[in-house]
């Protein structure tokens, strides 16, 4: 009994060492290659920090495995009881054990990455971290259709990808389709309004309209799907009695879409508003 007691201390020894070792080596890879990363100026900022979040999560995955294959043999002494410990194991990890699941239905869907402006369950931004437990956004806000940072960070747990949809607003990458709602009044003057409306979208969104139907093209043959076009349009949404709200839809670039709303917005107004004002001054 005393030698299969000392055999077996020996045999933990023996394997606590090995891990340590294991932890060792991963952390000497894992600081080489991210530091090798970042010093790669010929990469840019974006794909440095999605290769440096790789190698992070591969290594991670890569200490799980060589602690299993460590460990193995010793866990099969307790192969009578193992069915009862998961169980408990189970229960007692179960949020960890979701998230771990909604990072593979993250990576296998390819739902979002790195850069991504995403909304779920009411929260909204741009991935700025992602790993096999939880996702970091940099906020958007406030509010549902503003397009400015709030300068704080949101962690979600994978967990909700699981239970709440998702919204991937940069879908298509480099060039969106996105909408601008204008609310007015119904004796405004609405038909003057969308005609100032059109021309404040084609203005803006000349310098780039060619190359987001370009792309717009290319998203259609890589997706086989019917890309939207790219031309502003103006459609009219009766809201409530009273309120009419003008939708223009027009392209943007993915990153740019807060400083494309607002020159449109601004054009719109100052020339909306420059006959209304000269009117009054007539009068």
């Amino acid at each position: 009994m005393m030698d299969w007691l000392t055999k077996s201390d020996s045999t933990l020894i023996l394997d606590g060492l090995m891990s340590l070792v294991l932890l060792a080596v991963v952390l000497i890879v894992r600081s080489l290659l991210v530091r090798a990363i970042s010093r790669n100026q010929s990469l840019a900022v974006e794909a440095r920090r999605r290769w440096a979040i790789n190698v992070r999560n591969t290594v991670a995955v890569t200490f799980a495995i060589g602690l299993i294959f460590i460990w193995a043999h010793s866990l099969s002494a307790f192969a009578v009881s193992l069915a009862a410990v998961a169980v408990a194991l189970v229960l007692a990890t179960k949020e960890l054990l979701l998230c771990l699941s909604g990072a593979v239905l993250r990576v296998g869907t390819n739902v979002y990455s790195l850069g991504d402006r995403i909304e779920i369950h009411g929260l909204r931004g741009n991935v700025l971290d992602q790993n096999w437990l939880a996702t970091t956004l940099l906020e958007i806000g406030p509010g549902h259709t503003s397009q400015q940072y709030t300068g704080r960070a949101v962690v979600f747990p994978n967990s909700l990808l699981l239970s709440h949809p998702l919204i991937n607003e940069t879908y298509m990458k480099a060039y969106i389709v996105h909408v601008i709602t204008i609310p007015l009044a119904v004796d405004d003057d609405w038909r003057k309004a969308e005609l100032v409306l059109l021309e404040a979208a084609r203005a803006e969104c000349s310098p780039f309209l060619e190359e987001a139907r370009r792309h717009m093209k290319q998203v259609e043959g890589e997706n086989w799907l019917d890309a939207p076009s790219v031309d502003p349009r103006v459609t009219i949404h009766l809201p409530e009695p009273g309120r009419i709200n003008l939708l223009l839809r027009v392209p943007s670039p993915g990153q740019r879409t807060s400083r494309v709303e607002q020159a449109i917005l601004r054009r719109f107004l100052s020339e909306f508003n420059a006959g209304k004002t000269d009117k009054g001054a007539a009068v």
